[in-house]
């Protein structure tokens, strides 16, 4: 049992969510038992990959819609797939569950010093900034304590994040050494030399032909400056867009709904009727 291989001292307030994490624990067990689920059984951590990516997203989209009773479901197939992984982990003789909550809780503790070491000649913290700062020193402490090599500022950041969060972590990381736009209106600067480049290549397209690979640079470099001015703003670029492809789909879907009510048909409209029923949409 988990509640035997580990002391859970964060838990052990909450026997309810002890409890209920170590039933979690042990359906995931027998799932994976000699007379568990076939499909379970079958199931690899590459196999896993798209269903940790798909609850991350369903996650935030109940996240974003205010939707509690959304959120309370979707945070519990969130956390199903981190205890799907560890068992796989388990199985094969690396670490389970527990390892990874002790794991975790330890860095935790380990990097908040202000918190879990006062009295100790930890130092107060007063703002965010002091604690993301201890954070990153704390982090280089530990590496050089594994013996790693010093990684550079933008090691570390996964490949595999979606572009416009790499791109948002990237600018945030070149911006803690000083280099980033003094203004917020200098990165729209930015954007309008990243635009007009961009009309550029659309203008010569008629008579040379697309330049694709000019074209993806000069997209890239609008997109890279947009996720800098969104940090500047205080906005987070990702979450935007997903709000600006919610709004667009429940705007379109307004305008299928208006155009079928009136008998006709999407197709048989020329843009401008299209625009039309668009903006009445919008009103």
């Amino acid at each position: 049992m988990l509640t035997e291989s580990v002391n859970l001292t964060g838990m052990a307030s909450s026997p309810a969510a002890l409890e209920a994490f170590t039933r979690l624990v042990d359906i995931m067990a027998t799932l994976r038992g000699p007379d568990g689920c076939p499909w379970d059984r079958e199931q690899t951590i590459d196999t896993l990959k798209p269903f940790v990516i798909e609850e991350t997203y369903e996650l935030l989209e109940a996240i974003d819609a205010g939707d509690h009773a959304a959120i309370r479901e979707e945070l519990g197939d969130f956390l199903f797939e981190a205890v799907f992984i560890a068992q796989l982990e388990s199985e094969a003789g690396h670490f389970n569950i527990a390892d990874a909550l002790v794991a975790v809780g330890d860095k935790l503790v380990r990097r908040h010093p202000h918190i879990f070491a006062r009295g100790e000649g930890a130092g107060a913290l007063n703002s965010s900034a002091e604690v993301k700062q201890r954070w990153e020193e704390i982090k280089a402490q530990e590496r050089s304590a594994a013996g790693e090599k010093p990684k550079r500022l933008l090691d570390g950041i996964p490949g595999a994040l979606p572009a416009l969060v790499r791109a948002d972590q990237i600018s945030r990381r070149a911006r803690s050494v000083g280099f980033d736009w003094p203004r917020a209106v200098d990165v729209v600067s930015k954007m309008e030399e990243e635009v007009a480049e961009i009309r550029e290549v659309v203008d010569k397209a008629p008579k040379t032909g697309p330049d694709l690979t000019r074209a993806e640079e000069e997209v890239g470099d609008l997109l890279f400056a947009i996720a800098s001015l969104s940090r500047k703003l205080g906005v987070d670029p990702e979450t935007a867009l997903r709000k600006a492809n919610q709004k667009f789909t429940r705007r379109f879907t307004g305008m299928e709904v208006l155009v079928e009510e009136r008998g006709q048909s999407m197709n048989a409209l020329s843009l401008d009727e299209l625009e039309a029923c668009w903006q009445q949409v919008k009103k």
